[in-house]
């Protein structure tokens, strides 16, 4: 998307909220658009977004058709990317003493003022950071929270969701591991599917079989034709299945067989980790799985 579609975006959803805007043009390379100090004047000139059309004309005249996802960097190591009209990957960063720094992806599907969560940030504090962020400067609110499985990088953030008192949706068997192991527990369960609405959006969550987890569970939006696999799919650049201490490899490959039958048409797939990419990152994993 082109920064005047990403502007564009913000004067819809109305947003005021100065740091937003700044956001939307220092995530492009300075060489592309303009220095810092020009950045800087244009938005003070524009009072922020209430002249939005004079900083729209700007950017058409320096980017002359530069295009890349929108990415915005957000308080608590977080990113958040737009890749369709309505839907974002919210990536929140941890350190883990066996990896390093390690990003974790989610999915964020947006229709007017609501939302539905994906997959939260790393920990209650992150989750908080996210939803101010998007409340103040998307202004969207969260109603629906869906967790691909019981780990910390899908559902760390559950604790602060329930305080908030926003719906949560999960596979019964994410709901069964939760409760023993003294972790958030999600409320609303389902074994083989579940179709969930957001406002006219069509959000279907499948349980196609154990993988990466025994519980793992896929999302797929129809609208968009995102499908949000999670952990059990594998970013082009990974060289192993990574972390299946409490998943199948006997079931993996054949979880996977399932997920290339069923979703043969998905325009985006979202693994849990790395970079999103098409349908070939589905084709990379049952490799993997193989071996």
């Amino acid at each position: 998307m082109s920064l005047f579609g990403i502007l564009h975006d913000c004067s819809v959803q109305k947003i005021g909220n100065f740091d937003a805007c700044w956001a939307a043009l220092n995530f492009m390379p300075e060489k592309l658009l303009l220095n810092k100090k020009a950045r800087r004047n244009i938005l003070i000139k524009t009072g922020a977004m209430k002249k939005i059309t004079n900083l729209l004309f700007a950017a058409i005249i320096c980017l002359n058709g530069f295009s890349q996802p929108a990415k915005f960097k957000l308080p608590g190591d977080i990113e958040l990317i737009k890749i369709s009209g309505d839907a974002y990957i919210h990536v929140s960063y941890t350190n883990l003493p066996q990896y390093g720094r390690i990003g974790a992806n989610g999915l964020l599907l947006t229709d007017k003022n609501e939302a539905f969560l994906f997959d939260s940030p790393w920990t209650d504090t992150q989750t908080r950071q996210l939803l101010t962020w998007l409340n103040d400067s998307l202004r969207v609110a969260i109603t629906g929270f869906v967790p691909n499985h019981w780990h910390g990088d899908c559902m760390g953030g559950l604790g602060y969701l329930k305080k908030q008192h926003i719906p949560s949706y999960a596979n019964q068997t994410t709901i069964d591991i939760a409760r023993k192991e003294g972790l958030p527990v999600p409320e609303n369960g389902f074994k083989d599917s579940l179709e969930l609405h957001l406002s006219s959006k069509l959000i279907k969550c499948y349980y196609l079989g154990a993988a990466h987890s025994i519980d793992n569970i896929v999302v797929w939006i129809p609208s968009e034709k995102i499908l949000f696999a999670g952990c059990m799919v594998k970013s082009m650049d990974s060289k192993n299945l990574g972390n299946t201490a409490d998943g199948d490899l006997k079931a993996y490959p054949v979880t996977i067989g399932r997920l290339m039958e069923k979703f043969q048409d998905a325009k985006m797939v979202i693994p849990g980790h790395g970079q999103a990419g098409g349908f070939e990152l589905i084709r990379h994993t049952l490799e993997l799985s193989a071996k």
